[in-house]
């Protein structure tokens, strides 16, 4: 657990790197409070599926490599994390200090932005703790079987449903409404990779095309 949470404190300092390096100061207060969010809810999750899956957590924590993944995927997964966890809290930053692009949102929003940004988090440690084979690439893996429990019962992809989440409601919060139009570069990406994975679990998980007529929804219960 302690490899695990040194990997969850450093991506909390990559951010706040990002953020105060680019805003050019410390004295940001949204900042801090986004990065203190971000660390207690991910900590928070990390302890929950780390009691029914920590084999999960450590193939979480390496690099999102592997030598069985498609280079489509290893493309649009590092395109994802570019343009998504780094370039966003850059564009915010910049947003903020300097460009002021748009008008800030309303304090109202903002407090919802923060609130999505929590809950996407805490939406992705729902899908580990329910999916045993959430890694990070598309492969297929060994002993794989279909998960269509918890948040798998409601929706195909809980945990790409949480991005739109995140990235909005980082935006929001910190006040950048160019944060919040720029996150649709990650999330195009992020349903670009979801239909070529989809595609890749039609094919050769056993169940699949089974399990997508009992839950036809890959991201918005009711909707799509």
């Amino acid at each position: 657990m302690h490899r695990i949470m040194a990997r969850l404190i450093a991506d909390t300092a990559l951010v706040g790197i990002l953020l105060f390096t680019t805003a050019r100061t410390l004295a940001w207060g949204s900042a801090w409070v986004l990065l203190a969010v971000l660390l207690f809810v991910r900590a928070v999750g990390a302890r929950a599926v780390y009691r029914v899956n920590p084999a999960l957590l450590y193939n979480r924590a390496k690099l999102p490599i592997h030598a069985d993944q498609p280079w489509t995927d290893r493309l649009l997964l590092i395109a994802v994390l570019s343009t998504g966890i780094l370039g966003l809290p850059i564009v915010a930053a910049l947003d903020a200090f300097r460009w002021h692009a748009l008008p800030q949102p309303a304090p109202l929003l903002r407090g919802l932005g923060l609130a999505l940004f929590a809950l996407g988090w805490g939406l992705k440690s729902l899908a580990l703790r329910a999916n045993t084979f959430a890694v990070p690439v598309v492969r297929l893996q060994r002993a794989h079987a279909l998960v269509d429990s918890g948040v798998y019962g409601v929706i195909r992809h809980p945990f790409y449903a949480a991005d739109p989440l995140i990235f909005v409601g980082l935006g929001l919060w910190l006040e950048s409404y160019l944060a919040v139009l720029v996150a649709v570069i990650p999330l195009t990406l992020m349903f670009v990779r979801l239909c070529l994975e989809e595609r890749f679990l039609r094919r050769e998980l056993p169940g699949y095309n089974a399990y997508v007529l009992r839950v036809p929804h890959r991201l918005i219960p009711g909707v799509w």
